[in-house]
């Protein structure tokens, strides 16, 4: 039965006119709220009695009664009520007008003895549920006996919970947890706790419960957050053991959500042997604006006690600066920059892929474009620290100037009917680079400018395309070298290069002619599937021409003479960053062919929305060149290259060298043809190819995955994922996905090289990863390489992940290798708790 507040309060005042104590409905009976003039009262002067500004909706099962003098009523039975976004569900309901209090509760069952149909208060999205109910419907004041609810994946439950505004609960000897099972793996107990909604629980005197079994020392006091996203708050430690360092606890410290678009953090780790660590992030962003993050870091490391001899101190530091800024649609402002002193990629890392990292990359670019033009221009800073001997290189600056292709002779309006010199075109680059290298401690500094102009134009003569081509380079230096030689004690050369300051021009020159053509060859076999193949030719041949700038006409080459009198050529400019000019001359003939296999599948025709796909079977490209220049050895060698795909699931990638001359003993090529000397036509070099895979399973169908992505995905709600993609890989520290029962990533790669004859040098190695599902809760997953050649693993690693329901097993070992070691560790999944683990590790990522 449904009623309408106005109806009821109308049918109150008839009623006690009448002198009638009460009115009973019983199942059978009907009053809808369509029900119109019950009573015809209009009296204006009549004093309001009752406060309702919207209606309230009724429903039981059984029978409800209206107390008609005192404004009250009784729900028996299934009842409902609702009243605005609130509503409550109990056997039995009270309600009171005149106060507005609402009392619920449930009613034994007679063969069992259990309570049914207890009050439910449902507001908005949250859920009440208790023995006993007491709620003020204006104030939404309640209070609930036995009670519990949740909140975004936060259970808490009570033996009273004490309403006392729309945000504000106590409770008495409540329970936290956030394992949704009848009977919570864990949780903790307080006998008073305060919840503020979607803020946070506050409790004092807390016992943390494992399987029902309290920790014998309860927590003085405690704080969980229950708000969904980033939230200010202290960061609580982890603990453990490192047989390095001693017992730890670590990332202990505070997170400032300062707004919805910059936070900060601060942690640190103590070791009770002396060790410790701080670190700070800060993070912004501004959607469709910028974003980055800034990283600094500082710790000291001792190894061993004050008494032993090898003890060592080590005192490390890192900064690290990510930002990426479109300041308008033409300029674009990205820096990705890392900074360190010693090797702090050795601590408290745990992916393989940044551990084995051998240098740091540091890179800064302003980059302008011109839409009318097509022009651009980009300023950019470049750094790279080699991390095992402290070498470093840096460009500052890089500043590199493009001009897109320009026709100076092309009639505007006109796209037919041109006339050859309209096709004529240029384009130009020029870039200035200043660069700085620190070698063993010596600094060299290197500068210049380059400058490239390519003039041509590519008219079309039946199928085929001519594109002759000039191309001038021409490079400014502050330096040139100068060598002499310095007979030695030993009778031998010592040559001594200096550096000498004077402005000095390079200039090249280049030229060349390119003709192509394409065609094709159609087979329509129509079985199988398969309703086309097609072929396709790409021939080209290419004429070049480079003068021998070696020569003294030019001045770019010098000369001295050693001990045994003989000339000795030299560049001048080799120590430049540009290099100098290239050495004989060259006129070379190049000839290419490209070829394409692809098939186009059938459409089903019992199929209306199918459609045909075209498929690329095979990529096959060749390539030789001849120099008439030369005074020997003028055929290069033949190069060869192949890639296949088939489907989704294997990558072919494969390359060949051959070579059409002889050699000597020391692999030397020598004037002779190897048909010549009855050794075939040619002879192979170097061969090598790779073939990937990657397969799985199909993903399972889990509520509680959806519903765990959903939650981690409004953790940074309008901030940078703190999850970096630049060295994911191989050993990537990623959650398990119990979801996909298996996946399976292989990669085989082998190459070898001939240099001299008998001899072959051979690179073979496989690595992978192979994930299963032991059961639906056992994840087992191997991942490293494997060298055939040296038959030794490289860098293996075995993890097994356990899904304990509300928590999550992972232990991962590597067996063998220079980061040999195990770590264990037990935590909760829910992301409010995440700090709640057990740690264990050994060695992990440490150095023998």
């Amino acid at each position: 039965m449904k009623f309408l507040i106005s109806i009821i309060m109308l049918s109150f005042i008839s009623l006690h006119a009448q002198g009638i104590d009460s009115l009973i409905l019983f199942k059978a009976d009907t009053l809808r709220s369509s029900f119109t003039d019950t009573v015809a009262v209009n009296d204006t002067t009549q004093k309001r009695t009752y406060d309702i500004d919207t209606v309230i909706y009724a429903t039981a099962s059984d029978s409800l009664i209206f107390f008609v003098k005192s404004k009250k009523m009784s729900i028996f039975g299934t009842g409902e009520l609702k009243y605005k976004q609130t509503s409550i569900k109990s056997a039995n309901i009270y309600v009171d007008f005149q106060t507005s209090n609402i009392d619920a509760e449930g009613i034994t069952d007679d063969s069992t003895g259990a309570l049914k149909g207890t009050p439910v208060l449902t507001e908005k999205s949250e859920v009440y549920k208790g023995t006993k109910m007491k709620y003020n419907f204006k104030t939404a004041k309640g209070f609930i006996s036995v009670a519990k609810t949740e909140q975004d994946g936060s259970y808490y439950t009570g033996e009273k919970i004490k309403k006392v505004d729309r945000l504000t609960y106590f409770i008495e000897n409540g329970i936290y947890t956030t394992c949704d099972d009848s009977c919570p793996h864990y949780y903790f107990t307080g006998s008073e706790m305060k919840v503020i909604h979607k803020e946070q629980i506050v409790a004092k005197w807390i016992f943390l419960h494992f399987g029902g079994v309290p920790f014998p020392i309860p927590l003085p006091f405690g704080l969980f957050p229950i708000e969904s996203g980033r939230r200010s708050g202290i960061i609580p430690p982890a603990f453990g053991n490192d047989a390095t360092y001693g017992k730890y606890f670590s990332r202990f410290g505070y997170f400032w959500a300062i707004s919805d678009y910059m936070d900060w953090n601060i942690t640190g780790d103590y070791y009770t042997r002396g060790s410790y660590s701080v670190s700070s992030r800060f993070r912004y962003t501004k959607r469709y604006d910028f974003s980055g993050d800034l990283f600094a870091s500082y710790e000291s490391l001792v190894r061993g006690e004050r008494t032993d001899a090898d003890r060592s101190e080590n005192n490390n530091w890192r900064l690290m600066w990510n930002h990426n800024q479109e300041i308008t649609p033409t300029l674009r402002f990205d820096a990705r920059l890392e900074f360190l002193s010693g090797n702090t990629l050795q601590r408290n890392i745990t992916d393989f892929n940044q551990i084995l990292r051998n240098e740091i990359l540091s890179n800064a670019s302003l980059h302008k474009t011109w839409d009318e033009s097509g022009n651009s221009m980009s300023i950019s800073y470049q750094r790279r620290q080699v991390i095992e001997s402290g070498d470093i290189s840096e460009v500052l600056p890089q500043i590199i100037f493009t001009k897109s292709q320009a026709y100076p002779f092309k009639r505007e309006g006109v796209s037919s009917d041109q006339k050859w010199y309209e096709l004529i075109g240029y384009n130009y680059s020029g870039q200035f680079e200043n660069r700085r290298n620190k070698v063993e401690g010596n600094l060299q500094i290197r500068g210049g400018i380059q400058h490239n102009i390519n003039l041509g134009f590519s008219p079309k003569i039946g199928y085929f395309s001519i594109a002759p081509n000039i191309r001038y380079q021409e490079r400014w230096y502050n330096k040139r070298i100068e060598q002499f030689s310095v007979p030695a004690y030993n009778g031998t050369d010592s040559l001594i290069t200096n550096d000498i300051n004077e402005i000095n021009f390079v200039r090249t020159f280049s030229m060349g002619v390119t003709a192509s053509t394409k065609f094709y060859g159609m087979f329509q076999p129509n079985i199988l599937g398969v309703s086309a193949l097609r072929h396709t030719v790409n021939p080209s041949i290419s004429y070049n021409f480079t003068p021998d700038f070696s020569k003294p006409f030019w001045g770019y080459f010098d000369s001295y003479r050693n001990v045994s009198g003989d000339e000795v050529r030299y560049n001048k400019f080799q120590r430049e960053i540009f290099g100098g000019p290239s050495t004989g001359e060259q006129q070379n003939i190049s000839f290419s062919l490209s070829n394409i296999f692809e098939i186009k599948t059938a459409v089903d025709p019992t199929d209306t929305t199918a459609r045909e796909n075209k498929i690329q079977l095979l990529n096959v490209n060749g390539g030789i060149s001849y120099n008439f220049a030369a005074d020997s050895i003028k055929f290069s060698d033949i190069n060869l290259s192949y890639r296949t795909q088939i489907g989704q699931y294997l990558n072919l990638n494969g390359n060949s060298t051959f070579t059409l001359y002889d050699q000597d003993t020391l692999g030397r090529k020598i004037n002779r043809f190897l048909i010549d000397q009855g050794k075939g036509l040619a002879r192979l070099s170097s061969f090598g190819f790779s073939i990937s895979t990657t397969l799985s399973g199909e993903k399972l169908k889990s509520t509680e995955t959806e519903k765990t992505d959903t939650i981690s995905g409004e953790k940074g709600d309008g901030m940078l994922s703190n999850r970096e993609s630049v060295y994911q890989g191989l050993y990537s520290d990623e959650e398990p996905d119990f979801t996909i029962p298996w996946d399976i990533s292989l990669n085989y790669n082998y190459s070898e090289s001939r240099p001299r004859p008998g001899v072959i040098n051979k690179v073979s190695n496989m690595s992978g990863s192979f994930n299963f599902n032991l059961t639906p809760t056992w994840k087992f997953s191997v991942t490293g390489s494997y060298d055939f050649q040296r038959k030794e693993f490289a860098a293996p690693q075995i993890r097994i992940s356990k899904d304990l329901h509300c928590w999550i097993m992972d232990f991962s070992w590597n067996p063998i290798g220079t980061f040999t070691g195990y770590r264990f560790e037990i935590r909760v999944k829910a992301p409010q708790l995440q700090d709640l683990k057990v740690t264990k590790q050994d060695q992990f990522y440490e150095g023998r």
